[in-house]
């Protein structure tokens, strides 16, 4: 089996990593050939808004009806926290995504305002802006304005719970906060009337952009700034390698297999099937959880879910679409099997067998040490810095 080729960006950090030499300040092409800003604080600049790129990092892709500005992405903040978007008033966005385990909720899946639990974990959103698809296994959406009216307008399950009895009374309490009306004017210039859910969903859509995640003890690394330790080089070489080949999935500047930016011509969209599950022996995975399968109604694309970025993947235990495995260790155990083997319960069966697992997912032969290695390895991959950053945090503290 060939090996999917690396992006330029993992070859030069891979080198890097292996030879000790720091990339910090070189300017890289993507893979589009286009050369974004580099460097630490390097930035670009449209309109009245300034990227602050990390080194690598190219210039994200932003839909010509919903542009950047500064005082959206500060509204879209407030939206983000504020519980009173939820029919109930009980829940925001926020609710489900926390900003010190990278804005995902340490739940095995996610609850509603009204109490009805997600089938799905909620997924983290740093560096949203570059996810080709915005789900654990929607095709269809591929902005964050549509995937928006997911979570707020929803009913199976209820997640924000904002319907057609509700959703007067629910932008009301935002119109009649004091708060809003100079926000929303500062927005959304020029409109007769700038508060509507088209311009909620626009805000909250910017902010989510915004939540750009690239000062890892890895990122530093890979310019110069910070050294690994042993075991923390051991781990990036078998990842980097074809060993462990963790790459092939994750394998980007984002460390996962679906990108998108500015410049992109041709944007994969990969799904995987891991050989989680096989219940019965049967190829079925849990109702509800069919992944790909439930939108395409294709037998081969049963139990198929995007890779996730592993960017601060030590904060956003418990692992899956499902939440079913508990921490990174476990996770490394999985995929050295070659999948997962239940042997009771009601979702009992060999997914190491599923006919449509990914030809990537085989026994690998990974001993104890080389397991933590790797695990200290993903652990670099947190960015502290991020998930403390005042710019994304939570702007009503009593709350």
């Amino acid at each position: 089996m060939m090996p999917r080729q690396l992006a330029p960006w993992v070859l030069a950090a891979a080198a890097a990593a292996l030879t000790g030499c720091g990339g910090g300040g070189t300017t890289v092409t993507d893979t589009a050939g286009v050369t974004p800003p580099s460097g630490g604080g390097a930035t670009f600049t449209p309109g009245s808004w300034t990227w602050e790129l990390p080194s690598g990092f190219p210039v994200p892709k932003v839909p010509e009806g919903n542009p950047m500005s500064t005082a959206k992405v500060d509204l879209g903040r407030f939206l983000f926290y504020d519980k009173r978007l939820s029919g109930n008033g009980t829940q925001s966005c926020a609710s489900c995504h926390h900003q010190d385990k990278a804005f995902t909720d340490g739940r095995a899946v996610a609850i509603g305002s009204t109490g009805d639990m997600h089938p799905r974990a909620a997924q983290p959103l740093m560096n949203v802006a570059y996810n080709a698809t915005l789900t654990w296994a929607n095709p269809s959406l591929v902005t964050l304005e549509k995937q928006m009216e997911v979570p707020l307008f929803g009913d199976n399950p209820v997640e924000m719970g904002v319907n057609d009895s509700n959703k007067a009374d629910v932008l009301q309490r935002i119109t009649t906060d004091p708060l809003y009306p100079a926000k929303f004017a500062a927005a959304f210039p020029g409109l007769t009337e700038p508060v509507g859910w088209g311009q909620v969903i626009q805000a909250i859509s910017a902010f989510q952009r915004a939540l750009i995640s690239g000062n890892s003890k890895y990122d530093q690394y890979t310019q110069g700034k910070a050294t690994l330790t042993p075991a923390e080089s051991r781990g990036l070489a078998l990842f980097m390698g074809e060993k462990a080949e963790c790459f092939h999935c994750h394998g980007s500047f984002n460390f996962n297999d679906q990108v998108v930016h500015a410049a992109s011509r041709v944007v994969e969209i990969p799904f995987h099937n891991t050989g989680l599950y096989n219940v019965g022996g049967t190829g079925n995975f849990p109702e509800g959880n069919q992944g790909l399968f439930e939108f395409t109604a294709k037998a081969t694309d049963r139990g198929l879910f995007r890779a996730a970025s592993l960017r601060n993947i030590e904060l956003t235990a418990p692992y899956m679409h499902d939440g079913s495995i508990p921490t990174l260790e476990a996770v490394l155990d999985f995929y050295a099997a070659g999948g997962r083997h239940i042997t009771s319960g009601p979702h009992a069966g060999d997914g190491r067998s599923h006919p449509n697992k990914s030809d990537l997912i085989t026994l690998i032969d990974l001993n104890a040490q080389e397991k933590a290695d790797i695990v200290a390895f993903l652990k670099t991959l947190t960015d502290h810095e991020f998930v403390t950053n005042p710019k994304f945090s939570n702007p009503f503290p009593a709350q």
